[in-house]
């Protein structure tokens, strides 16, 4: 039971994530894989709008996924996509992605080895890491230019679409943990964190939301899981 007074903090930190981007055509839309097949969706939606010429899903799969998800989160996406009227052609898969810096990188690899020109990404990741997503891809692929994007729900419709609001509120506080402690390690781009945000975190923290929290000390090798949960041979 989630106490009532700590959703205040919840949506602190829900709306801290949101950029505000406006999706803009991109070379490319890449949707990060996830428990949440909302980010398919999302995707699928804007190559229709005309936002991109082609997709990448990017992920294996995790803790959370791997029997929701058995043929993999870039799969079970493609999938979606596909059912959604994105033409097959037009959507490449990254299936061995574990992480958030995986998800990067193998998909800088993938669309070098298919000589796609990127100079802009429409980066989709779920509401709730946006700017987590945003802050690692900066770090990561600084050369092009990153457009953020997410399903636009309340916090309140997300977290009935879940279905589980401890998980969301774990996430989210799991996500601003690593906005605070990931640039110190290397793994993304500084970003300010108001105060606010940080008690709202702290708050949320001491209440006992911390099962995707990491080691604040955790070596370089360990990243974070586009779902917001470390992985493979990084945990």
């Amino acid at each position: 039971m989630i106490p009532t007074q700590a959703w205040e903090d919840v949506q602190q930190l829900w709306d801290f994530q949101q950029l505000g981007h406006r999706p803009r055509p991109c070379s490319v839309a890449v949707g990060l894989g996830s428990h949440d097949l909302g980010v398919a969706d999302t995707t699928a939606g804007l190559y229709h709008q005309g936002m991109a010429p082609l997709i990448v899903f990017t992920g294996a799969t995790s803790r959370t996924t791997r029997e929701r998800m058995p043929r993999g989160e870039a799969e079970h996406y493609r999938e979606r996509a596909v059912e959604l009227g994105v033409p097959e052609r037009a959507v490449l898969v990254e299936p061995t992605a574990r992480n958030t810096g995986e998800n990067i990188r193998f998909t800088r690899a993938l669309l070098a080895g298919q000589h796609v020109t990127v100079t802009s990404v429409l980066l989709v990741s779920k509401p709730y890491e946006e700017r987590r997503a945003y802050a690692t891809a900066r770090k990561l692929w600084p050369e092009v230019e990153w457009v953020c994007a997410s399903t636009p729900m309340t916090l309140t419709d997300y977290v009935d679409s879940i279905g589980d609001a401890r998980l969301v509120v774990d996430m989210l506080v799991g996500a601003q943990q690593r906005l605070m402690i990931y640039p110190r390690q290397g793994f993304m781009v500084e970003q300010e964190t108001p105060d606010p945000i940080r008690a709202a975190y702290e708050r949320l923290r001491d209440l006992g939301f911390t099962s995707r929290l990491v080691p604040e000390s955790a070596e370089s090798s360990t990243d974070v899981h586009a779902s917001g949960e470390r992985t493979g041979t990084s945990e």
